[in-house]
């Protein structure tokens, strides 16, 4: 499939201070394996561009977002949120990262790409409407399905593989019917959500050690028949890579192989609706070599679909 990368030098400049594991390096570590693995020569390269305060709004409250300007610091960090710091340079980084799920649907929609990575932080789906939390600043996937729905697509789905479950998300689509919202995540684990399923919520909670069978097992029997029945035209992903074995910021057990398998099953789900087009973005995922294999294993199967 014609696959971009989209990402912006921008990006690297949010820092949480010394030591965070939401930190640039995340990045680079993305970009070193997608060159030593060859991966990298098979996308297109796409910066992000800015995006602007009517974008943030498709999601956010007004005052959530004045409230997020005026918490910029003019040196050091600033707490923000529960576990959110800004930096001085924290808005340009939060720009691009929206701009490039903006840049992302409009390439698909347009006929230029069949999938996208959005390669970008902060990353986005604890947010909410009117808070941040869990790293998050703005729910830059959120806002790039508010985008495409403003661009005329119907029904779109988004599968958040992250081990964190993502609340924030649901919560901005809880009521829209219109919008299916697949949820894998460790349970009992941060953020704690109360576990809540309807026609359009599905969320699969896994025990800790929980492995790639147990992840077989949730998507053919959980989602799978969801996603055929919803038809989506467009597929989000939210791609974090913190369930892998090595992450130590949780306990799932997870290797590159399945985040592979889950690719595939994806873009067979693409197929079998004829679905416009996949486009993930990067969430969590600390353990640096094993999410720059996890990213660059995902981004290949994807060019490879």
């Amino acid at each position: 499939m014609r696959t971009a990368v989209i990402s912006h030098p921008h990006c690297r400049k949010h820092k949480m201070g010394m030591d965070h594991p939401e930190c640039p390096e995340r990045l680079d570590a993305i970009t070193d394996r997608l060159l030593s693995s060859g991966v990298d020569a098979t996308v297109a390269h796409m910066q992000a561009p800015k995006a602007d305060m009517s974008h943030f709004a498709l999601v956010h409250e007004s005052s959530h977002i004045k409230a997020v300007c005026a918490a910029i610091p003019q040196h050091g960090t600033q707490q923000f949120a529960d576990d959110v710091l800004l930096c001085p340079d924290s808005f340009k980084a939060i720009e691009r990262a929206v701009g490039a799920g903006i840049l992302a649907v409009d390439e698909v929609l347009e006929g230029n790409l069949d999938a996208a990575f959005c390669n970008v932080r902060p990353p986005g789906h604890h947010a909410n409407q009117k808070t941040s939390s869990g790293f998050c600043v703005f729910n830059n996937l959120a806002i790039a399905v508010e985008y495409a729905k403003t661009k005329g697509v119907e029904r779109i789905a988004i599968l958040d593989i992250d081990v964190h479950h993502g609340n924030g998300t649901q919560d901005i689509f809880r009521q829209r019917s219109d919008i299916l919202f697949c949820s894998l995540f460790q349970y009992p684990f941060y953020p704690n959500t109360e576990i809540e399923n309807n026609e359009h919520i599905i969320n699969s909670p896994l025990p800790v050690a929980s492995k790639g069978e147990d992840l077989k097992a949730l998507f053919n029997q959980q989602w799978l028949p969801k996603l055929r029945e919803f038809n989506a035209e467009l597929i989000f992903i939210s791609a974090g890579f913190d369930a892998h074995i090595e992450d130590d910021m949780a306990g799932l057990q997870f290797v590159e192989a399945d985040y592979q398998w889950l690719t595939e099953q994806v873009i067979k789900v693409l197929k079998d609706t004829q679905a416009k087009g996949i486009i993930s973005f990067l969430e969590g995922g600390y353990a640096l070599s094993a999410l720059g294999r996890s990213v660059s294993t995902h981004i290949k199967i994807l060019v490879e679909g």
